[in-house]
């Protein structure tokens, strides 16, 4: 989990996500869509995502096609939502009781 929240902390890194989360893409067809970035960068940010589990890369002839892998999220997104919920469930509680000290008044 460590790894994924450190690689989606880059925005660059969000952006590729974004790219890739209906289909596969390939690496060139993404570097354009950064033209203030090296290709080798790009390729870094790309290795990053990979390490990370959250992208896939399938080789097509001289092509490398990404794409998400929502599983490399899932562990990051379930803390996210345990530590959202926890939150939720004191504002409900935080409501009711001030709805019940409300109506008894």
């Amino acid at each position: 989990m460590d790894e994924a929240l450190r690689a989606v902390a880059d925005p660059t890194r969000r952006a590729i996500l974004l790219l890739v989360r209906d289909g596969e893409v390939a690496a060139g067809d993404l570097a354009r869509h950064f033209p203030g970035i090296s290709r080798p960068a790009v390729s870094q940010h790309l290795r990053v995502l990979t390490s990370a589990g959250l992208l896939g890369v399938r080789r097509d002839g001289n092509r490398r096609l990404y794409r998400l892998r929502r599983e490399g999220l899932a562990e990051a997104a379930g803390f996210i939502q345990d530590m959202w919920s926890d939150r939720l469930d004191l504002l409900k509680r935080a409501a009711e009781q001030e709805e019940n000290e409300q109506g008894a008044r």
